[in-house]
């Protein structure tokens, strides 16, 4: 959704991850202008593979780059969560204990890695570059979009999925952290915060357009399920001149779930 609506714009988009199969599909798929998709194979759950591929980007990109997006998450509580679980009597603390001590400690550790600290190396692996970027469009300052959930501000378990749902606050307050520390450089660092969106993580594998179909019944006011065209005016609006004024802030494209839902920014 974000590479598509920024390369629909014009921007010049390097995508990432582990499937070069799933990279090159992409590229194919969406290099369709004005903008343009460039695959970059690699593993971002290594602060190795972080600072190849900043190094690989700057060989490609010297003058710097303006937009880096943290997009890759996980969610690994297979054993706790309520869809295929079933969920505890909430009123017995040998049910909830039994329950959430299914989860096993390389589960959290595997979530964390990629959530959290994959975006911390990334960020400062790429910052020196996205410094060099700000001078290349006039009144422009370069920024960092991490891509969080909502499951980090609300107040339940995330529907039984208590490592995921820890991993995306801590990405929100990462981002707030590391917000305060590059405002001198200048780099700015923004969070969205999505609701429900088809992904291969809410709606199994993708298609052959590399696009995933969500069936799925919801509460929110907006009583759907996010859009692309949701998720695009989003990023387009933090990327774009709209958005210059925004720093360590957290959007919040949800449909209202926040709303009605206990979260902490209610």
């Amino acid at each position: 959704m974000i590479t598509q609506a920024l390369q629909s714009n014009g921007a010049k988009v390097y995508i990432t991850g582990r499937r070069e199969e799933v990279l090159a599909n992409t590229a194919r798929l969406y290099s369709t202008g004005p903008g343009s998709v460039h695959p970059l194979a690699g593993d971002i759950s290594s602060k190795d593979e972080c600072i190849r591929l900043a190094k690989d980007l700057e060989a490609r990109e010297p003058r710097g780059i303006q937009l880096l997006v943290n997009n890759a998450g996980i969610a690994r509580d297979d054993d706790t969560k309520f869809s295929s679980n079933g969920q505890p009597d909430m009123t017995s603390a040998k049910a909830i204990s039994e329950h959430f001590l299914r989860t096993k400690e390389e589960q959290w550790a595997d979530t964390m890695r990629t959530n959290v600290a994959a975006q911390y190396f990334m960020s400062m692996a790429f910052l020196p570059l996205l410094a060099n970027g700000g001078g290349s469009a006039r009144g422009y300052s370069p920024q960092i979009v991490n891509v969080a959930s909502i499951s980090g501000v609300m107040k339940g378990s995330s529907s039984g999925q208590p490592a995921y749902a820890s991993s995306k606050a801590a990405l929100i307050h990462l981002s707030r952290m590391m917000a305060t520390l590059f405002k001198d450089v200048p780099v700015r660092v923004n969070v969205i915060a999505p609701g429900l969106f088809p992904s291969e993580m809410t709606a199994g594998k993708a298609g052959e357009d590399n696009k995933n179909v969500l069936n799925a019944k919801v509460t929110n006011p907006s009583g759907r399920t996010g859009l692309d065209s949701d998720m695009a005016s989003t990023i387009l609006f933090l990327a774009g001149k709209s958005g210059l004024f925004y720093n360590g802030q957290i959007l919040y494209p949800d449909g209202g779930t926040t709303v009605i839902q206990p979260a902490v920014n209610n």
